[in-house]
Order: structure tokens, then C-alpha cells, then sequence
């Protein structure tokens, strides 16, 4: 009987990659980000998306399948942004906070990463539990994630964070882009 657990020591076996490669695979070629962006359906008028993502160019895309089938969740799609290669990109993301908390986390946790990147890692478990536990919903809590990404990642200063009045702010015409607090650097993503 096979478990959904990418823990579960069992369900390793069965799994076609390893634990300690998908460690370091994930340690040169992940990366775990909170982005916060104006919208104007929340309540507080932005929203946080945290995301478990790997890429890779459409040759190695099969790897991206294997992580999907061994974390037993999130989805693998093509990036058509090809920057300095000649293939389109091909991203795995984990984006669901119920897969981030109940398979993700658990995972790297018991598997800790090796490199400056286990930095990132632990900010994003730290906003990835205030998220669980509703902080997002509320303007103390949406601040303190907000302060928490700006760990991830080398990102610029959120501009939910520039004023005490972005959050009051009514989000009016959304530009895309204009609001978003993201990463300086991420996965195939322009």
C-alpha cells in the first residue's frame, strides 16, 4: 500500500528518486518565495502566494515530473520565457498552502538543505505557518510576513511596508505588475 507522505519511509522506496538527490537538486535548482500583490478582491487588499518552484529547460522537463510524482502534489507547466537558453523553460510549483504545510515543509525539515539557501527555507516557514494560522487576514500579520519576505531571496523592500497607509489604501485599478513584491531573482518567471 503506498502513502501520499514523501516522508514516509516506505513511500520512499517505491519513489524513483532519492531523498538526498532531490535535496540537492532542490539546493542548486529550487527556490521558495512569498510574493505579496495588490488585489483588490482580498479584504486587505493584497494577497500573499507563497511557492515551492523548481525549472528547468523543456530537455530535463522529465525531472520536473518526478518531483510532482515524489512530493505527490503541485503542478508542472510550461514557462514559453526563454532568456540565455533556445528551449522554453519548464516550471514544477507547489503554490497550495495545504501541500506547502502538510508535504513540503515536513520534507525539508527532515531533509534539511545544504546550502545559503536553508536562509531562505526557514523565512519561508515562518510565513508560510503565519499564513496557516490566518496571520495574512489581519494588517499585523500581513506586515510581518511582508517583513519576513523581504528575507527571501535578495528581494527589494515591500512597498506594503513603504507606509502605514498601503494597506488602507483602496487598491483602485490594478496594474499588473505596478504593486508586486517579488523577488529579484525567480525560477523562469519575467
Amino acid at each position: 500500500m503506498s502513502s501520499n507522505n514523501p516522508t514516509g519511509a516506505g513511500n520512499q522506496q517505491e519513489r524513483p528518486l532519492a531523498v538526498e538527490w532531490v535535496v540537492g537538486f532542490v539546493d542548486g535548482e529550487g527556490c521558495f518565495s512569498v510574493p505579496i500583490f495588490r488585489n483588490g478582491k482580498c479584504r486587505l487588499g493584497w494577497q500573499v502566494q507563497p511557492e515551492f518552484a523548481v525549472v528547468q529547460g523543456a530537455r530535463s522537463m522529465e525531472v520536473l515530473h518526478a518531483l510532482k510524482e515524489f512530493f505527490g502534489c503541485g503542478l508542472v507547466s510550461v514557462n514559453r520565457r526563454h532568456d540565455n537558453h533556445r528551449q522554453d523553460m519548464w516550471r514544477y510549483s507547489v503554490r497550495r498552502l495545504g501541500d506547502l504545510v502538510d508535504r513540503i515543509i515536513p520534507f525539508f525539515e527532515q531533509h534539511p538543505l545544504r546550502t545559503a539557501k536553508t536562509g531562505d527555507f526557514s523565512s519561508f516557514r515562518q510565513a508560510v505557518r503565519l499564513m496557516s494560522r490566518g496571520a495574512h487576514l489581519e494588517v499585523g500579520g500581513l506586515r510581518q510576513i511582508a517583513k519576513i519576505a523581504e528575507t527571501i531571496n535578495r528581494r527589494q523592500p515591500s512597498r506594503l511596508l513603504e507606509s502605514s497607509e498601503a494597506i488602507r489604501q483602496p487598491p483602485g485599478v490594478d496594474t499588473p505588475g505596478e504593486d508586486m513584491v517579488l523577488a529579484s531573482w525567480r525560477h523562469g518567471e519575467p
